[in-house]
């Protein structure tokens, strides 16, 4: 969905106009980008959390030339699915028994 379509469901579902629907966007994602910066994690529930991780420096490889090369640390923000966003997208394999 684009962020077009995002504000009119809102303004349709939440019987607003597509002004307050799109405030209420950007004060969320506002909101997120702030708590993730200040205490690492932003749990969205039933959805997921955004999280601050550290990446390790590592050794990677060119794949134009195969030459080994330095990757630095670096700090990146995660997207971890819930499992219950998870099971309803994709539903769990069911064992044998």
């Amino acid at each position: 969905m684009t962020q077009t379509q995002i504000v009119q469901t809102l303004a349709d579902k939440c019987e607003i106009n597509k002004k307050v629907a799109k405030s209420l966007l950007d004060t969320f994602a506002n909101m997120a980008v702030a708590e993730v910066k200040k205490n690492g994690v932003f749990i969205l529930p039933g959805i997921g959390r955004l999280v601050r991780v550290a990446r390790k420096a590592r050794m990677g490889r060119n794949p134009a030339t195969g030459e080994t090369i330095k990757i630095a640390a670096k700090t990146v923000v995660k997207f971890r699915v819930a499992k219950a966003a998870k099971d309803a997208i994709v539903p769990p394999k069911k064992t044998k028994a």
